[in-house]
This record gives structure tokens, sequence and C-alpha cells, in this order.
């Protein structure tokens, strides 16, 4: 077994621009509010600045009218030293559904084009057959593929299993693995114990993200760094702590003694943080007491801090607030028979709008598409096996028999598509365009022509449901959900049991 580096100091990467904002605001600081700080963020010698992906693209698409990549221009001009990170959803790249490769790999073109230096490629349900693309293209544009082991508790997920996945990712060429704990579940002890193993059979970086929803990050951050972790993820406050990652300045108190604390020169911290404190009044109407707070409740549920708050307000909607234990109580059970998924986007919110629908009318009686989809492998190979009697259910209702390859595989080339499509609606034909618009069509069309949101008003509610009885259609009910702040058609048809 290899001896961890306990006197390198670790790295910082920095959070604030991409993660600390969408776990505490709602993903809605805007590209102007980044200005001020971006300068000053480059010159402290973060190891990357994330600074795009997740819910940004869409968040600059829906709410903000802004252009993707014209953000990411900016940012990478006024920072040009930090490499620049962004998170990539594997095959699903920042949306909820898989794409071609074709797709795929035109988006991880243009974004290493504008400026992107370091892609961190998950796939919900750490199937590595949806990595290979995205691994595979970062490559081809010559940048940085960290591949990830998204963290959870199960029967099916051990120490060992996380361990062979890591061995995986790197035998594939990731160049530098994360640890992706995205609900906060990661205990010290099992920290120090997976990162010490890790550790000992790879040979490429490792790093950690997690979020302090219950109180945890810090001293997981800690007890990683002592077992010779190689970098962590923090934020700064006030985005950060509560479901984001930890506060930069709290992680360098915590080394106070530490062979290993890095020496960033905290000299400019207060300016960052006056700044980042005004941009928190100004995004007020988006943050919540709840996401400041910490909330051991995830660590019996598992979900997410920020579906955790989505899913108070959605069950408020539906006239279900009485019923939020029930539903929380359901969601282990719909993630065992999904063959314990991990919650991570999408599949987070496909097992939390399912255990709500167990609830609400009966378990299994209404199933999501979503669900049905994971049920069929769509999504891709579930860590563990699916209830045989949901199997058959859905088989029957769907005429369909789970998928044995990769999910991908089955979509046929889309970009000469998209750009028909673009022409045919007077609109410029690039490649960028083209791959905004094959995520986010009806909200590229608008920012393309110029017609502006109302930008970071009253949020709308979490959860948009009729109060009329659903229009039934296709032997289903369909509801319009808004869920992390993205809006889904859901058909949820009825399954006999």
């Amino acid at each position: 077994m290899k001896t961890p580096n306990n006197s390198k100091p670790v790295i910082f990467n920095n959070t604030v621009l991409r993660d600390g904002h969408q776990s505490l605001a709602a993903t809605r600081m805007t590209t102007e509010q980044m200005l001020p700080i971006t300068p000053d963020l480059d010159a402290l010698g973060f190891g990357a600045l994330e600074t795009w992906g997740g819910a940004t693209i869409d968040s600059c698409l829906r709410y903000l009218g802004e252009n993707p990549f014209d953000r990411l221009d900016t940012l990478k001009k006024l920072a040009p030293k930090t490499p620049h990170m962004m998170l990539l959803r594997g095959q699903n790249i920042v949306q909820y559904t898989s794409f071609p490769d074709d797709v795929v790999e035109a988006f991880i073109a243009c974004s290493a084009k504008h400026g992107m230096d370091i892609f961190r490629i998950f796939d919900a349900l750490n199937d590595t057959r949806n990595l290979t693309t995205a691994v595979r293209a970062v490559h081809k544009n010559g940048k940085h593929a960290q591949g990830v082991i998204c963290y959870t508790t199960s029967p099916v997920h051990t120490l060992e299993s996380f361990v062979k996945l890591g061995q995986e990712l790197q035998e594939m060429g990731c160049d530098s693995i994360c640890l992706k704990d995205m609900a906060g579940l990661i205990s010290p002890s099992m920290t120090h114990d997976l990162v010490r193993e890790l550790k000992s059979k790879l040979s490429i970086p490792l790093v950690l993200h997690s979020h302090n929803t219950a109180g945890m990050a810090t001293a997981s951050y800690y007890a990683a760094i002592e077992a010779g972790i190689d970098a962590v993820d923090t934020s700064m406050v006030p985005f950060a702590n509560g479901t984001g990652q930890p506060d930069t300045l709290l992680m360098l108190a915590m080394l106070e003694r530490s062979p290993r604390k890095p020496g960033y020169d905290t000299s400019s911290f207060k300016k960052i943080r006056t700044h980042l404190e005004k941009v928190y009044l100004e995004l007020k109407a988006f943050t919540s007491p709840n996401n400041e707070k910490t909330d051991a409740d995830i660590l019996e549920y598992q979900v997410p801090g920020g579906m955790l708050s989505n899913f108070r307000n959605q069950l408020k909607e539906q006239g279900m607030s009485d019923r939020l234990d029930e539903v929380m109580r359901e969601i282990p059970y719909v993630r065992e028979c999904l063959g314990w998924i991990p919650l991570v986007t999408p599949t987070s919110q496909i097992v939390g709008t399912q255990a709500m629908l167990n609830v609400k009318f009966g378990r299994w009686k209404m199933i999501s598409q979503p669900a049905m989809d994971v049920v069929l492998g769509k999504y891709g190979r579930a860590p563990g096996p699916i209830d045989a009697d949901l199997l058959k259910d859905v088989e029957k209702r769907t005429g369909q028999k789970p998928i044995e390859g990769r999910a991908a595989d089955l979509l046929p080339p889309r970009m000469e598509k998209l750009k028909e499509e673009l022409r045919a609606k007077n609109l410029p034909d690039t490649d960028e365009n083209a791959v905004l618009f094959a995520m986010f069509p009806t909200e590229t069309e608008k920012v393309l022509k110029g017609e502006k949101p109302v930008v970071n008003g009253a949020p709308k509610a979490v959860a948009e449901v009729p109060q009329r009885a659903p229009v039934t259609r296709q032997n289903g009910s369909r509801y319009m959900l808004n869920i992390d702040g993205v809006r889904h058609d859901v058909l949820v048809e009825e399954v006999t049991r």
C-alpha cells in the first residue's frame, strides 16, 4: 500500500461561481454579478475555478437571458491563469436525458474552444459506459477529463465497489478522479478509509467534493486531507456551508497547524466576501434559511439538500404539506426498487417524484415515464437489481424489454438535423447554437432572438400542478412539474399490479 503524502499542501478548487450559487441561490448569479471578483479569484492560485456546467447553462438561458458561451468567454478573459472547470452529466451533457454521441462531442469541442479546461464527468448511475464518449472527446480537444465516483450508501455500494469503480475510471483514461458526495452523506471515518484505499490503488490525482447539508463535510474534508487527498472543493460565504461546499477560510482555519495547509493569500478575501454578501442580498428571492442550516434528516433519507427544500415547496403546492414524512420514508423504498440508484441529477428528481406519486395514489398505481425508463435501462445499468414485480409491470405496460447495451447506441446522429432546424427558424446554425438548441430549444431560440426574461424576479413555484383534475391522455395523466428550476412535462401512467 502506498503511503499518503501528508506534507504536500492540499489544493483547493473554488466553486463559488457555479455550485456555490447553484446550491444556495437557485443558480441565479448573473455574469455581471461575477465580474468584480473574478480577477481576484484568479489571483488567489486555486487549483481550478468552477465556472460552468451543472444547472448554470439552463439558468443562463431560461432565467437570465444570457448566452452561456458568452459567459464562459467573459470569465475566461477575466481569469486566464486558473484552469476553468465544469460539471458534465456524461451522455446527458447538462440536461436530463441522453443525447447522441455527435451532440456530446460537439458540445465538448465548443466548450473547449471557449476556454473550458477541466471536464468533471459523472453518470447518475455510475455506469461508465455513459462516460466513454465524453472522456474521449475531452482528450481529442486536448483537455483534462476528470471521472467521477458518485458516492452514496446502500447494500450494493461498498468501499470495495467504489475502489473498483475508481480503477475502472483510471483504466478508461481519466486524468483524475472526483469523489462526488452530492448529498453530504460521507462520514469522516468512511472518507478516511475510502480515500486511503483509492490513493493506494490509483496513480492519478483524487479530489473530494461534498456538501455541508448534514454538517459533516468540513470534518470529512479534514479526514480526506489526513488520508492524502490531492484536492478538495471549497466555496466562499455567503455562498458556502449549508447545502453548499465548506467555506474556504473555514477550511484554512481547520488546517491551522497541518503541514498540508495551503498558503493562499487571504488579504483579498474581505473584498470578495463584501461583494458576495451584496450579491446574496440581491438574490434574496432565491435564498432560504432552510438551505443555510444543518439538516441531519438527509442522513436518513439521503436526499440532496436542494431537493429537500424543493420538496417542501412541491408538496405545499399540491396540498400535501402534512405528508412530507410519508414521502420521505417512501424515497428509500422507491430507490431500492429502482436498483439502489444514487440520488443525483436526474435520478434524485425521478425518485422523489415517484415517491410523491406512490404516497398520493398508492404504490406504483401511477408511474412516471422517467421511472419506467430507469426500469428499462434507458438511463444506464442500475447498481443493483430492479424489483422483479415492478419490472414485470413496466414491461406489460410499455410492451418493451430492458435494453442490454448503452442507451446512446440506439440514438441516431442529430447535429445536422439540429442545424437544419435552426436555419428553418432563420437562426445562425453554429455548433454552439446547435448543442444549446438540442438541450433547451425554446429557451435557446428566445435568447438568440433577443427576447429577455424578467431577470431575477420573484421565483416561480417549485411545483406547478393543475388544481383541476388532470387531463387524461394515452392511458395516463400529464403533470407540469417544475423541479430544481427545470420544467418537466410528466406523463403518469397507471400500472395494474
